[in-house]
């Protein structure tokens, strides 16, 4: 009795995964050199899938739910064997629990800066880091590609790999889309969906499906956030007699927190003028300077009115400079009694007599007003 339950007990009658850890992506069923007892039950918990592998030959696949074990269920393995009808006797296989679960919080991050042109700041160095989940959407493809036949496989196997497939993916996204570094915060979700998209493919190659991607942060060196602090500070500070004014505010009103007042802190009476005077100078430089209204005259010709300085009416266009004539012959503005031009050396005549009639004409007369005759002087 004592031997047959020995061959009694290498026969698996019960094949299930209970134990299931949160990383683990595959676990193999302990079948060692034991055989299957054909009617065994198989029992696939939600979120698991168990593949039948043969000589290392992939065979049936059990999706959630409790199976029994008959040639009728396994036709793979059935063929591949090569049972016959009604095969009864205890077989042979390895059996693979796969995790199909989702696994969150998966986290990426740059190790090195991303390089980019911006049209801000010209050529930056990018950092950025966020999560991912993923899970296994195609069991065989994930056995042939990555698990082979391991006795178990978990997250930390692939994970340096999808991180490097992940960076490569959003430093081109990042490059494409020609986002100012400035305006990259108020674009994460429009990147993080993007980014999802592109990764679809490169993680089904794997059977596995990329099932969220999230930005947390992407950040500048920080020689580059320094001085858009700078910048910042100073769009903040805006009109620096204000600022001035604003300091000048809080000096007083720490002075006069200080017991004894502005005596008490040390600042004595004409410190506490100078202080005052200081304030009052800033108020000063902040209100808008009045500018001096020029002397105005009146134009000798039309009255109008016109700037002090000015040689000519801007109404009538005439001379306002009453005190002086024209040149005879360049027009250069000369004293009255000016006998010769010193521009161009004439011969200034204050009246032109005509030889005909001996009636006086204006210097500037080519023909008598009287007769009509000419003046001209040949």
């Amino acid at each position: 009795m004592g031997f047959f339950n020995f061959f009694k007990n290498q026969f698996i009658e019960v094949i299930e995964w209970q134990a299931q850890d949160a990383n683990t992506l595959v676990y193999q069923f302990p079948v060692h050199n034991n055989e299957i007892k054909m009617g065994a039950e198989l029992t696939v918990r939600e979120s698991q899938v168990a593949i039948m592998v043969n000589e290392g030959e992939l065979a049936d696949v059990f999706g959630p739910g409790r199976h029994i074990l008959y040639t009728q269920n396994m036709p793979i393995l059935t063929k591949l064997k090569s049972w016959k009808y009604g095969f009864d006797s205890p077989f042979k296989a390895e059996v693979y629990f796969i995790n199909t679960k989702q696994f969150i919080n998966q986290k990426w991050g740059t190790s090195n800066p991303i390089m980019m042109r911006d049209p801000d700041f010209g050529m930056i160095r990018l950092r950025g880091y966020g999560i991912y989940s993923y899970r296994v959407s195609e069991p065989t493809v994930f056995l042939r590609e990555l698990f082979g036949t391991n006795s178990s496989y978990d997250t930390s196997a692939v994970e340096s790999h999808l991180k490097k497939m992940i960076i490569s993916g959003l430093s081109d996204l990042f490059a494409e889309s020609q986002i100012p570094a400035l305006d990259l915060s108020m674009h994460y979700d429009e990147l993080s969906e993007k980014g999802k998209e592109k990764m679809l493919a490169r993680f089904a190659a794997f059977g596995f499906e990329i099932t969220s991607l999230y930005i947390e942060n992407l950040s500048l060196p920080k020689d580059v956030e320094e001085a858009m602090d700078k910048r910042t500070s100073m769009g903040v500070l805006g009109n620096m007699q204000q600022y001035q004014q604003y300091q000048a505010a809080e000096a007083m009103r720490d002075a006069a927190q200080n017991e004894g007042g502005l005596a008490g802190a040390g600042v004595g009476m004409g410190a506490g003028f100078g202080m005052g005077q200081m304030m009052a100078n800033a108020m000063n430089q902040n209100e808008p300077q009045q500018q001096a209204q020029p002397a105005m005259k009146s134009c000798p010709h039309c009255q109008s009115a016109i700037n002090a300085n000015a040689k000519f009416c801007r109404q009538c266009g005439k001379s306002v400079e009453s005190d002086k004539v024209p040149c005879v012959q360049c027009e250069t503005l000369l004293p009255k009694d000016a006998k010769f031009c010193f521009a161009c050396g004439t011969q200034q005549v204050t009246e032109k007599v005509c030889p005909a009639c001996s009636h006086a004409n204006l210097p500037s007369a080519k023909f008598c007003a009287d007769c009509g005759e000419t003046l001209d002087v040949k």
